[in-house]
């Protein structure tokens, strides 16, 4: 039928269409698209209804009478060309709007242009024609809302596809949560279990260990009031052996003075200048010496004691041994005075003799007097009183020579120092301080800093100015003042190692190797420190001082080194670090050289001189707590250079104060002096068993020069 072929043409039309070939996506729901947005969007008129009211309009004009006299613009139907276009113009909506069908695209209009195909029956074309687009429109209205139910259709299925998969999942996870709040709940519950079974064991472990502790406090206490009955007996015991002490104490003490006494009236004895002075070859002087050494150190047992409270029975023992020693001198001193007096009055006798055979000879014979026999002294005289008590004669001759030496450089500047006039005495405190700020500033930073030292005092002695306290400094200035500048350098020099070197060891090394520098450039500042050290501490000499009938016991302290201050003497702790610090500036000096001085020059005070001061202290008597210190520094400072240079000698001198001069010294030291002489023997101990003695602390390296 026509109608069914243009029907099928009316639909393949739209299937050409824009809105036919649109695509429908059926995986909307999972791209999150909104099924319902159109539906919410306002109502508006489809594209095609303008086309649609024409055609009804058409179709009811038909159903009247139309005349035949109309004009033709009206009754002609569109042709092939334009078939559209008449029914426009006799369509009143036509004048309202255009045709959606005249701005559609190719394919929509292809059903139009089929439409125009009607040949020449107008009046059939115009019947016809309204009920067909009529049927299309409708057949596509329908397919619109029948694919609009079935998605709608679609969407509530879906919904409840969703609503019910939620239902599940939210059941499930309803299920899943009741179960996890039992495992919760199971789990609290074990661990409130567990925590009171733990507490409930924590409870009986602490009453145990509550217990236990009642019985280890039950326990203490017992221990403790038998610590307390103990600690009473023992105080006790303490109090009656401190009162025992006490009584023993005063007995030794009043045992002490007596042998003091008895020790004084022995020394009484000895006197230089005794009656039997006349007797041949006789000298009571070493006696005297010695007696004196014996009251001293007799004396410093008793003043220690004191000081320390009661003596002990060591103290009492050793002043016994003195008192027999001094008994055992007494005893030596009258068999020398009766030797003396046998041979006296042998040789009385031997000359009566002969006097009487030249009367009986009447000069026939020449008288001859024999030779009368000598008491034997020297090594035999050492034998017999054991080490010497003084110094050799020629070494009393070389420190006399240096005293007599310093004296007249003191006589020589006396101008200066007399001088009442402002002028030189400006002059005399700048030479003063030219001589000892130097001295003062001597350290072991670096090599650079000495050498400028070195060349600032130089520069002074030999006769150059030099800068002193923002002023010009020149010996020039006055006569007396290169005399005067010798002096206070050395007292200067000295000064040092009594104060700083006592106090530190090591700053010993860079004074002496100025010290040595200058002495070797100019010799007559050497021979004054030499002074200067040998009158306070005569032990350097060596020589120990004996005490002259009629000398003040301060005066005498003065000789011997002490410092006095308005009658009080200083402790012998600070004396015997004066007297170190001084024998270890000496030791330094020995053993070293200014570093940029002469190689061909000798030292002008080398090491021969410190083996001579070693070997003449281990010729004499030794002192209490002197000797044993001074030994240990001199020989800690100089030992390495005397190991060195003397080599096997020196190592036999080390035996022999191990072996023989130790126990000497041991012998005359009190329990209360003991740290230095302990000091000597370990020293003594480790150097021979190590068979080297090491470097002394501060000595100054090659490098120190570099920097």
């Amino acid at each position: 039928m026509p109608s069914e072929r243009y029907r099928w043409e009316t639909l393949e039309a739209l299937k050409g269409s824009s809105k036919g070939q649109l695509s429908y996506s059926r995986d909307w729901l999972l791209r999150g698209e909104d099924i319902l947005e159109g539906c919410r969007s306002p109502p508006k008129l489809s594209s095609y209804s303008g086309w649609v009211l024409d055609r009804v309009i058409s179709q009811s004009l038909q159903e009247t009478p139309l005349s035949r006299s109309s004009t033709p613009s009206e009754s002609i139907p569109p042709t092939d060309d334009q078939p559209l276009s008449l029914a426009k113009t006799t369509s009143p909506a036509s004048q309202l709007r255009s045709s959606p069908l005249s701005s559609a695209a190719p394919s929509e209009t292809k059903g139009n242009e089929n439409l125009s195909l009607l040949e020449t029956d107008h009046e059939v074309h115009l019947l016809v024609l309204p009920s067909k687009v009529t049927e299309v429109e409708g057949c596509i209205w329908m397919y619109e809302e029948v694919h609009r139910l079935k998605g709608k259709e679609g969407l509530r299925q879906r919904q409840e596809q969703q609503e019910q998969v939620v239902r599940a999942v939210s059941d499930m996870a309803s299920e899943q949560l009741k179960r996890f709040d039992e495992l919760k709940e199971l789990k609290q519950h074990q661990e409130y279990q567990d925590l009171q079974e733990v507490m409930e064991k924590s409870s009986r472990e602490a009453q145990g260990q509550q217990e236990k502790l009642k019985e280890e406090h039950r326990h203490r206490a017992k221990i403790l009031n038998l610590k307390l009955r103990e600690a009473e007996q023992q105080r006790q015991r303490q109090e009656e052996l401190e009162r025992l002490r006490k009584e023993e104490g005063q007995e030794r003490l009043r045992r002490l003075y007596s042998i003091q006494e008895e020790v004084l009236q022995l020394n009484q004895q000895i006197d230089p200048n005794y009656r039997h002075k006349d007797l041949p070859r006789i000298d009571l002087s070493g006696f005297s010496n010695r007696g004196n050494q014996i009251c001293g150190l007799v004396s410093g047992l008793i003043r220690t004691t004191s000081e320390r409270g009661f003596p002990t029975q060591v103290d009492v023992a050793n002043t016994e041994r003195a008192l027999q020693e001094m008994r055992g001198l007494i005893s030596s001193m009258q068999q020398e005075i009766a030797t003396a007096l046998e041979e006296k009055r042998k040789r009385d006798e031997e000359e009566e003799r002969e006097r009487q055979k030249e009367l009986q000879k009447q000069e026939q014979l020449k008288a001859q007097t024999p030779v009368p026999a000598q008491h034997p002294r020297g090594k035999e005289q050492k034998e017999v009183l054991g080490l010497q008590v003084k110094a050799e004669e020629s070494t009393m001759q070389w420190y006399q020579q240096l005293q007599d030496a310093s004296d007249q450089c003191v006589a020589s500047f006396s101008g200066l120092t007399d001088c009442k006039d402002n002028q030189v005495k400006n002059i005399r405190m700048d030479l003063q301080k030219a001589a000892s700020i130097p001295v003062s500033q001597i350290s072991s930073i670096a090599g650079s800093q000495l050498r400028e030292i070195f060349d600032k005092i130089n520069n002074l002695l030999s006769g150059k100015s030099v800068q002193s306290g923002g002023r010009t400094v020149s010996v020039t200035q006055h006569p007396q003042g290169l005399d005067f500048v010798y002096y206070k350098l050395a007292e200067k020099f000295v000064k040092q190692g009594e104060e700083e070197v006592a106090s530190h060891h090591e700053a010993a090394f860079p004074i002496a190797v100025v010290a040595s520098g200058i002495w070797e450039l100019h010799p007559r500042v050497g021979d004054l420190i030499l002074a200067h050290l040998h009158k306070k501490c005569p032990y350097s000499v060596p020589f120990y001082p004996a005490f002259k009938e009629g000398t003040p016991i301060e005066e005498y302290q003065r000789i011997l080194g002490y410092q006095v201050k308005d009658s009080k003497v200083e402790q012998q702790d600070n004396f015997l670090k004066r007297m170190s610090g001084m024998i270890r500036l000496y030791a330094a000096i020995i053993q070293l050289r200014w570093p940029y001085g002469n190689k061909q020059v000798i030292h002008p005070h080398g090491l021969g001189h410190g083996w001579r001061w070693l070997a003449q202290m281990l010729n004499m008597e030794p002192l209490s707590d002197v000797t044993a210190t001074l030994l240990f520094d001199f020989l800690e400072v100089c030992g390495n250079a005397l190991m060195k240079h003397y080599q096997v000698q020196f190592w036999k001198m080390l035996l022999l104060i191990r072996e023989d001069y130790f126990h000497r010294i041991e012998a005359i030291t009190i329990s209360g002096q003991m740290g230095s002489l302990m000091r000597l023997k370990q020293f003594l101990e480790k150097c021979l068993q190590r068979k080297e003695i090491p470097l002394p602390k501060g000595y100054l390296p090659s490098s120190f020069w570099r920097s």
